[in-house]
C-alpha cells in the first residue's frame, strides 16, 4: 500500500500488526529490521495525517468562535 492511497485507518492497521509481529520475535533479524522501518514510515504518515488533522479542527473551531454574535448589551 503507497501512501497516497492508503487511508489513516489502513495504515494504523498495517502498523498495529506489524508491532505485532514484532511483539510475537518469530520474525527473523532481517525481517524485523525491514518491518521496523516500514513501521516508522507508517508511523511518519499516521502523525501527519494527525496533524494535519488537527490542525483542520483547530481551525474549524477558530471560525465557529469567530461567527458567534457579539452578546445584546
Amino acid at each position: 500500500m503507497s501512501e497516497q492511497e492508503a487511508t489513516f485507518e489502513q495504515a494504523q492497521a498495517e502498523l498495529e500488526q506489524i508491532v505485532a509481529r514484532l511483539e510475537q520475535g518469530q520474525v527473523s533479524l532481517d525481517d524485523a529490521i525491514a518491518l521496523w522501518e516500514r513501521g516508522e514510515q507508517l508511523y511518519a504518515f499516521c502523525r501527519r495525517r494527525l496533524d494535519a488533522a488537527q490542525g483542520k479542527v483547530e481551525e474549524l473551531a477558530r471560525r465557529v468562535e469567530q461567527a458567534k454574535p457579539e452578546p445584546a448589551p
